[in-house]
């Protein structure tokens, strides 16, 4: 099932357990998970994409794995909040995706996702070598504590 909403998404949640944020690239996933009280999300992996079929298997291995119970996807919304070619390929993997899971899925406006994750690495002097391989899941974790922090909110 998939919500345009965190409300939405956050009320098919069990009360504990963690949720993933994904950053979805043309060449990678970018995943991230949270802890299980859902207050820290963490840069777990960056997936390789070859074809959808190997890459959601090789995904939901990863999340089933780590006993995710929902999956925040980053949403590549243009500056001026429209929505253009990549907003219409993330929610195409949405609707790919949900006919292989039961996991909820929702959307997170994602503006300045990775901007954000490479001033972080190039504050903690992280190598360009290292910034190119953990950049696409450390834009992940900026997505899913977003998302976090709405839904703490939400709650409180």
């Amino acid at each position: 099932m998939t919500f345009d909403d965190v409300e939405g998404f956050q009320s098919t949640l069990p009360a504990f357990g963690p949720i993933a944020g994904l950053d979805l690239g043309t060449a990678t996933i970018g995943v991230a998970v949270s802890d299980g009280s859902r207050q820290i999300a963490t840069p777990v992996e960056t997936i390789k994409r070859k074809k959808f079929g190997i890459d959601a298997g090789k995904l939901l291995s990863l999340l089933k794995e780590r006993g995710v119970h929902g999956i925040v996807l980053g949403l590549p919304m243009n500056m001026d909040g429209s929505e253009g070619p990549r907003c219409q390929a993330t929610r195409a993997f949405a609707r790919n995706l949900e006919k292989l899971t039961d996991l909820p899925i929702t959307f997170w406006d994602e503006r300045l996702s990775t901007v954000a994750a490479e001033r972080a690495l190039l504050e903690a002097d992280t190598s360009r070598k290292r910034r190119a391989e953990v950049i696409d899941h450390v834009a992940a974790s900026y997505i899913l504590q977003g998302a976090l922090d709405r839904m703490a909110h939400l709650k409180g």
